[in-house]
């Protein structure tokens, strides 16, 4: 069917622009295609819209914002750049790179301007960022930026066709993408639902289906170590089959095997579930992580997420997240959900934690005592961890725990994309017609990605794809 020519085939249904996928880069895709006077197709094969960006926890970054501004945060997306390149240990691609950075602060703005998306009145800084530059959406989701952007489709007539299996590219006889084969009616439980439809693109395909997180067997392939065993944060339907479908087309496949693990899980929750924001916005900026053999720290906690992640898997087994009292107050966070679920417990002495744990108390005590007089003087000399400017000494009950085990959560690798968006093939040309932005493109974080960064990495490319698809001539 890849190979099919177009022009003696049968269109049961014509539009300027396909769009494969209804998350961040997906939505954002559409709505630029549409604004620039084009018909749109949004093809989701769920019930529900906003995939995996849904689920997550609506951070994005961006560098010379005016809330940094106004909270005395120096930065730039030259800072930003440097950042990145480093967490990707300079596998990123770098003019990927200066493009998102470049456009990281219009595009946070854009989200409030053009969308209506609001924010908590905070800037944070998480793990392998130089400065705080990571802003939360409010009611730390991903649905309040989704739910702006499908407000946004919905007023621009955009047709979003839920449970819309994309099957296969067709392409003319001189390799364009000039449709798709889709599967109308599609219900995952059964793969032989639903009726099939060839849709024209008169213009282009825009591929923003994902990462494939959830497809234990691809994600094998890739890295033998994440077998079933390891959980993840992603939704059951973040499967490989649209990327797979890129490759058969001659697609360049860009780092697949570089599969990023989120560190601030916990083993005692399924998927995502509530204890990252404790372990990320609580422990790894105030608090420690400790070895559960030793009761001794092992790592920066506010190194990036591979270097987290790798540290953890290490030691072996779920290693244990430590903050208290002072350290939730100064996070300003509500812990309740955490703690009415079980995933973080509470204790009212760190005897009584170390207990729980199985912990050496006098090691942990020690390591407790060690950190607090680097806090004190502001110099971390163990880990070298930056000790941020509002820390205090971890001394005040109660005291918090979670265990900490890494689950996939993000796959920086996908098909090769240029600074328009475009596909690019085994000989390093475009694709005609077919773009990519979101999960399914590889190449800009590289060895790991820095935390917040890929909403601001779907919402760039995704209104880049949009403009320049809407700019094919038909």
């Amino acid at each position: 069917m890849q190979n099919t020519d177009s022009r003696r085939k049968t269109w049961d249904e014509i539009r300027d622009v396909v769009v494969i996928g209804s998350g961040f880069a997906g939505l954002a895709a559409a709505i630029e295609a549409r604004t620039a006077g084009v018909s749109v197709a949004i093809l989701e094969k769920m019930k529900t819209p906003g995939g995996n960006s849904v689920i997550s926890d609506g951070g994005i970054a961006a560098a010379g914002t005016l809330m940094q501004q106004k909270a005395g945060i120096h930065d730039s997306p030259e800072l930003m750049y440097a950042d990145m390149i480093k967490a990707g240990m300079g596998l990123n691609h770098p003019d990927l790179v200066r493009e998102l950075v470049e456009k990281s602060n219009e595009v946070f703005q854009w989200s409030i301007d053009c969308l209506g998306v609001k924010y908590l009145d905070r800037v944070d800084q998480f793990g392998g960022h130089s400065v705080p530059r990571c802003y939360t959406a409010l009611n730390i989701s991903g649905s309040t930026i989704i739910k702006q952007q499908l407000a946004k489709v919905r007023e621009l007539g955009i047709e979003l066709r839920l449970q819309t299996y994309f099957q296969t590219f067709i392409r003319n006889v001189d390799g364009r993408v000039s449709g798709v084969l889709a599967r109308n009616c599609y219900d995952r439980k059964n793969a032989e639902s639903g009726n099939d439809r060839c849709i024209k693109a008169r213009k282009a395909v825009i591929l923003a289906a994902g990462g494939f997180g959830s497809d234990v067997a691809f994600r094998i392939a890739q890295d033998p170590r994440l077998c079933e065993k390891i959980d993840s944060t992603n939704k059951p339907s973040a499967t490989a089959e649209a990327l797979k479908e890129a490759l058969k087309i001659a697609a360049v496949p860009v780092q697949l095997s570089h599969i990023q693990l989120g560190p601030w899980a916990s083993p005692d929750e399924k998927g995502f579930g509530v204890g990252p924001g404790f372990s990320d916005y609580i422990v790894f900026l105030y608090g420690i992580v400790v070895d559960p053999n030793t009761g001794k720290r092992f790592v920066n906690e506010l190194a990036d997420r591979k270097t987290l992640s790798d540290a953890i898997l290490n030691i072996g087994k779920p290693c244990i997240g430590i903050a208290d009292a002072k350290a939730v107050k100064q996070s300003g966070w509500n812990i309740d959900k955490c703690l009415r679920k079980g995933v973080v417990k509470e204790f009212y002495g760190l005897q009584e934690l170390a207990s729980f744990y199985g912990l050496p108390y006098a090691k942990l005590k020690h390591s407790v005592d060690q950190y607090n007089r680097y806090v004190e003087n502001k110099v971390d000399e163990e880990f070298g961890k930056q000790i941020l400017s509002n820390a205090l000494p971890i001394n005040c009950p109660p005291y918090y725990g979670i265990r900490l085990w890494p689950k996939v959560h993000h796959t920086m690798g996908g098909v090769q994309i240029n600074v328009r968006g475009q596909v690019i093939d085994l000989n390093q040309q475009p694709i005609q017609g077919l773009y990519a932005a979101g999960e399914i493109a590889g190449g800009i974080h590289g060895a790991c990605r820095l935390g917040s960064c890929a909403i601001t990495d779907c919402l760039v490319f995704g209104r880049i794809a949009g403009r320049n698809a809407a700019a094919e001539k038909s």
